[in-house]
């Protein structure tokens, strides 16, 4: 790839990231001006998790059946997981310095990133609805180390339950999704239709809701915290290199390569903001760091994402 083509790959992810951060900025505005209230954002967040996100699965399962590509699915969902077990490793000796809730919320921040809300939308742009499938053992191990490994890590082991792993929209979604995938069987047109419909709401409802969260963070305060440059410099910048890193040595499918990698260099999760709001560690702390991250991936995502492309040969 020369130099032209990079720098012409490079320009396209900026536009496509930058609708994106347009997007958000509707739902900024929106939420300085009191249309998007802080009443209203648990039920958007509900309803994008619980109702779309399954969906987006599902919807992206409707695809011929290849072996495969199965096969790529499965052996990239297994070291997908162990690189989620890698950077929680490598952040445990960060943040020692905070008190406990700023402590955990910060390393919950470094390791779970937007993977569903502004990561499918990101792949979407990029390579196309179709691609979206690439996207599935990222997602499907975000969830479930999610409800794992971050209650665990934010509640504590009396909080950790195996029916909320069960019952998380990734699990639903496969649940549903993979037996139509393997058997060829397509869902009826109407409720295709439906599926489809509800899918597409992901992006820009999403957008939103980053958006809005964005607007309830202290912005000066954020800006002059070394920790949360710490936090966001390990999810963009440490988490994507090293997923890269561990990767390729085991010949994936560039797509599925770059998918990978792309993931793992969004910005902070929301739902960093929902466990610390839930288990009362840290909330001032999660909204700055959701917002820090989410600002300067402004910046690092179009590198990760050329970079992710060029080292898989698309």
């Amino acid at each position: 790839m020369c130099v032209n083509e990079v720098l012409e790959n490079l320009l396209v992810v900026v536009g496509q990231v930058g609708v994106l951060f347009l997007l958000m900025s509707v739902g900024f505005v929106m939420a300085k001006l009191g249309r998007l209230t802080p009443q209203t954002l648990p039920q958007l967040s509900f309803l994008l998790m619980y109702i779309v996100t399954p969906c987006v699965i599902i919807h992206s399962l409707q695809v011929e059946f290849d072996s495969g590509l199965l096969h790529d699915l499965l052996t990239g969902t297994g070291l997908v997981a162990v690189t989620y077990v890698v950077i929680w490793l490598g952040v445990l000796p960060f943040f020692r310095k905070q008190g406990q809730d700023s402590r955990e919320t910060l390393r919950f921040a470094a390791i779970f990133g937007n993977t569903g809300f502004m990561g499918f939308p990101l792949i979407t742009a990029i390579f196309g609805a179709e691609r979206l499938i690439f996207a599935m053992p990222v997602f499907v191990v975000f969830q479930v180390f999610t409800w794992s490994l971050g209650v665990y890590m934010m509640g504590g082991k009396k909080e950790l339950s195996l029916k909320n792993i069960l019952v998380s929209p990734a699990v639903v979604g496969i649940a549903v999704g993979l037996p139509l995938f393997l058997t060829g069987a397509a869902l009826p047109a109407p409720l295709g239709d439906t599926v489809s419909f509800l899918a597409d709401l992901n992006t820009p409802l999403a957008m939103l809701l980053i958006g809005a969260q964005m607007a309830a963070a202290d912005l000066p305060a954020t800006f002059r915290s070394r920790s949360l440059y710490g936090c966001a410099a390990y999810k963009l910048l440490a988490a994507p290199a090293a997923t890269a890193l561990l990767l390729l040595p085991f010949g994936l499918s560039p797509m599925l390569f770059a998918c990978c990698v792309i993931l793992a260099g969004t910005p902070t999760a929301g739902v960093t903001a929902m466990f610390a709001e839930r288990f009362n560690r840290g909330k001032e702390t999660a909204a700055q760091a959701i917002t820090l991250a989410t600002l300067l991936s402004i910046l690092t995502l179009p590198l990760t994402a050329v970079a992710a492309q060029r080292i898989a040969g698309l």
